[in-house]
């Protein structure tokens, strides 16, 4: 251990419930003091590096200002995700209105939890995890967590072990991201922790049953099982769909032969001004592309965040020359051997060598024999995202009851899925856990970064807070009087403050400030 002599900071700098960050020597650390007792943690979020101090401390629980992973204050351990290692935390002592800390030589600024290691002879058991992305690596973490020693199989169609979706469409795209930078664990991490991984696709589950049918013709038996094939992305079946140059952009292998396409294509048409389509316009122009968004609707995100922030939206990509045809439908394609023309219901025709379809996804189900689906093809769970039989199920494909108010709402974001994934590990390892966690998701396109917590389908009233124009302010989303959602710009630590303000109940209108 290595003695720091000099305080790194005065108590009386830091009011009770606030976090500071310090330096010990060139080592950056955060101290949080709350109930009279100071803290000291790595600095930055183990997600993407954010600087913790910019977060909100809630009770001795840290949540990170940009992607809202938490942490428990105390002693570092991860919480919540997308997050996956804990942080680091180090000794403190109070000596008068002076603040030490103990930093150990060579002290590392994260950890992984703490897991236990496989062992079939104190437990035979095997559970089985369908699914390879959020919801299926968060789940097969927090059963090493739980103390779970029996077979870990995940089961996954892509031959690549679970990795950072969300950069897809973002940093890899546009260029700016390595694909080896995109795994969530190294091969030694599943090594190590007993995780085994085996790429097949399963062709059929009947209900009632303990046995999974694969294409490959295996038979599959579990003890416990969870359903995490997350959505299938939807496509268009109109006159011309079938020439080449016309992609869905939602695997490794989809979001490659883009960039492949990319090489020689100049113009580019995203149809949808959903987040997937709005994101792959804003990295193809970075990669100088010409992009055209066509969409039906009058701005983008109109049914999701309201004409106020889609119409922001619109102009910043504008501002970066993405050009957008809105208002009308799509009737087909033209094009000998490749895509050259999209042509729309009103007649007009967009020039183009690149199609990218983002117009959204369904449930991926479709192998479920026998289960109660919702019309959506989802699947319906309780609070334990169980469906019985000891099957649970997790991320894109689930509906579930919310814990705020009880109705039931399926969730495609990719906080959701790890939050499942955990949620759903506890109890299948024996751990009675509800589900209560609150919704967040994030975007970022060129120079603007969206914030939103919470969910809503719809609503009565946005009132906002800030300015739209400077892209500084707070949108709330209002029905029946209660606060169901909050999105925002450039108010991090407030957007991670209302979080926890929905995980405590306080949804009234009336905490909004004049």
């Amino acid at each position: 251990m290595t003695k720091h002599p000099a305080p790194v900071c005065k108590l009386s700098e830091i009011g009770d419930g606030e976090m500071k960050e310090v330096n010990v020597g060139a080592t950056p650390i955060v101290v949080a003091r709350f109930d009279g007792k100071c803290y000291a943690l790595a600095a930055h979020c183990t997600h993407y590096g954010a600087t913790l101090a910019e977060g909100y401390l809630s009770g001795d629980r840290i949540v990170c200002p940009w992607h809202h992973a938490c942490f428990n204050a105390r002693n570092g351990n991860l919480e919540e995700p997308p997050a996956l290692d804990s942080l680091a935390n180090y000794p403190v002592r109070v000596e008068g209105d002076d603040v030490f800390v103990d930093l150990p030589a060579g002290a590392k600024d994260r950890r992984t939890p703490e897991m236990v290691a496989s062992d079939l002879k104190a437990d035979d058991r095997t559970f089985v995890i369908v699914g390879g992305g959020a919801a299926g690596y968060a789940a097969a973490q927090t059963l090493r967590e739980d103390g779970f020693k029996g077979r870990i199989l995940m089961v996954t169609p892509e031959g690549r072990k679970p990795y950072d979706r969300p950069n897809l469409s973002k940093d890899y795209l546009q260029g700016s991201a390595e694909p080896e930078w995109m795994p969530l664990r190294g091969d030694e991490f599943y090594v190590e922790h007993g995780i085994e991984l085996l790429q097949d696709k399963v062709k059929s589950l009947k209900a009632g049953t303990k046995e999974l049918k694969l294409e490959s013709g295996e038979n599959l038996k579990f003890d416990r099982l969870l359903i995490a094939t997350g959505g299938l992305p939807r496509t268009l079946d109109l006159p011309g769909s079938d020439v080449k140059n016309i992609f869905v952009l939602r695997s490794f292998d989809s979001t490659d032969a883009i960039i492949a396409a990319a090489e020689t294509a100049q113009k580019v048409a995203v149809i949808g001004a959903s987040f997937i389509g709005m994101e792959a316009a804003f990295s193809l122009t970075k990669r100088g592309k010409s992009v055209t968004v066509i969409a039906p609707d009058r701005v983008p995100f109109q049914r999701t965040l309201g004409p106020e922030i889609g119409e922001l939206f619109k102009n910043v990509h504008e501002s970066n020359g993405v050009k957008f045809s809105l208002g009308s439908g799509v009737k087909g394609f033209e094009g000998d051997g490749s895509v050259e023309k999209v042509v729309l219901v009103s007649g007009e025709t967009i020039e183009t060598d690149l199609v990218i379809l983002g117009i959204g996804v369904r449930p991926a189900t479709d192998f479920l024999e026998g289960f109660d689906l919702h019309k959506d093809g989802g699947v319906i769970a309780d609070q334990y995202l169980s469906l019985g039989d000891n099957i649970f199920a997790a991320g894109d494909i689930v509906h579930f009851p919310d814990a705020r108010n009880g109705d039931f709402t399926r969730i495609e974001h990719w906080r959701t899925a790890l939050q499942h994934g955990r949620v759903a590990a506890h109890n299948m390892a024996g751990t009675r856990t509800p589900l209560t966690q609150v919704p967040f998701f994030w975007t970022t396109q060129f120079d603007v970064t969206l914030n939103y917590v919470g969910h809503a389908v719809d609503w009565d009233d946005i009132k906002y807070e800030g300015d739209l124009q400077s892209k500084e302010f707070l949108a709330f989303y209002l029905k029946g009087g209660q606060i169901i959602a909050v999105a925002g710009m450039n108010r991090d630590r407030e957007i991670a403050m209302w979080e926890e303000k929905f995980r405590a109940g306080d949804t009234s209108a009336r905490s909004i400030s004049a």
